[in-house]
């Protein structure tokens, strides 16, 4: 998949088959619309491609209202909607920067500048909802009378529905604040995951070892910077790791602030693995690049009043973890069971 930040050469290898969108989360109702581009792109002998933004539009007008609390908490990182357009078979894909010169631009400039010189659109689907242009002025009307003019299609798909919930990444938000794992996995058509580069912490999972007899080593985490400051999800995890080893790797995870360390910091997502690969030794997993999938919440972030608190706190996360895996691995035993 080639990726390019902004539009400088984007157009270049022929016609493109373009959806528009945040995509943020890319889930099932995205998944059904890439697949739709897919399909056409390949019949049309078109290159499938999405055009996306960052920051995201509403982080930009919030932010420009001084008011940035009001911008939506984020599903994913730019990695992870980069990598699950990939698996859904995307050949293309432009990331544009959302500033103020783009939120001023008229509808049919955009037409113009973006769609048709930028990315050499020949076919063009979009969402029931779709509006874009100076103060959301163009809709998909304009845009259809645009395609008719100037010689492209235009095609428009209607909302997706699970279990008749409409899929948005609205509701897979909801479903993160609320701890609800199950269903953000049954939006998403996948477990939830945040995927990164393990880098260094404070090292304070030693000083835990030390705080609580019995813990060995401490408490070795591995660590995740999420970029931007409101997850949609938040808390203590049970979690499996991805990439340190041929299977997943059973852990507990905090995704927030750290609330015990003081004044809050960057948002990390810290996760103690049960079993660490021993050819890994002590600092094998940094600059790796992991996901961790987010199985099920146990409860809120905790201030603790001291280091042992907090070692007697992951202490007991880890034994919840565990309960909860093993039922889980249970679970899956028997539902194999059934289908056989």
């Amino acid at each position: 998949m080639q990726v390019f930040r902004g539009l400088h050469h984007a157009s270049l290898g022929g016609g493109a088959a373009v959806t528009v969108g945040n995509l943020d989360g890319v889930h099932r109702g995205h998944q059904a619309m890439l697949a739709l581009l897919n399909n056409e792109a390949a019949h049309r002998g078109l290159v499938s491609t999405v055009l996306t933004f960052e920051p995201h539009p509403r982080d930009f007008f919030a932010a420009r209202a001084g008011s940035p609390e009001n911008a939506p908490a984020r599903i994913a990182t730019l990695r992870d909607k980069l990598g699950e357009l990939a698996r859904c078979g995307i050949q293309r894909v432009v990331v544009l920067r959302f500033d103020e010169r783009f939120a001023s631009q008229s509808p049919q400039a955009f037409i113009d500048d973006v769609l048709l010189r930028g990315l050499n659109a020949r076919y063009v689907l979009v969402g029931d909802d779709f509006r874009f242009g100076s103060r959301r002025t163009g809709d998909y009307a304009l845009l259809d009378a645009a395609g008719e003019a100037a010689g492209f299609d235009v095609a428009r798909m209607l909302s997706y529905e699970v279990h008749g919930l409409r899929v948005s990444s609205s509701a897979v938000r909801e479903a993160l604040a609320a701890g609800d794992m199950a269903l953000a996995a049954s939006l998403l058509g996948r477990p939830y995951s945040i995927s990164g580069h393990v880098v260094h912490g404070a090292k304070l999972g030693r000083e835990l070892g030390a705080a609580r007899p019995g813990a060995g080593d401490g408490f070795r985490t591995l660590n995740l910077r999420f970029p931007h400051p409101r997850p949609a999800a938040s808390g203590i995890f049970v979690v499996q790791v991805h990439g340190l080893g041929p299977q997943p790797l059973d852990g507990v995870a905090s995704l927030g602030v750290r609330p015990t360390l003081g004044k809050a910091g960057r948002v990390l997502l810290e996760t103690h693995c049960f079993d660490w690969p021993q050819d890994l030794g002590a600092e094998g997993a940094y600059g790796r690049l992991v996901r961790v999938e987010l199985l099920h919440k146990l409860h809120e972030e905790r201030r603790y009043d001291s280091l042992a608190e907090l070692a007697a706190g992951i202490a007991r996360d880890a034994l919840d973890a565990r309960s909860f895996l093993a039922g889980h691995a249970a679970e899956r035993r028997q539902t194999t069971r059934d289908r056989i």
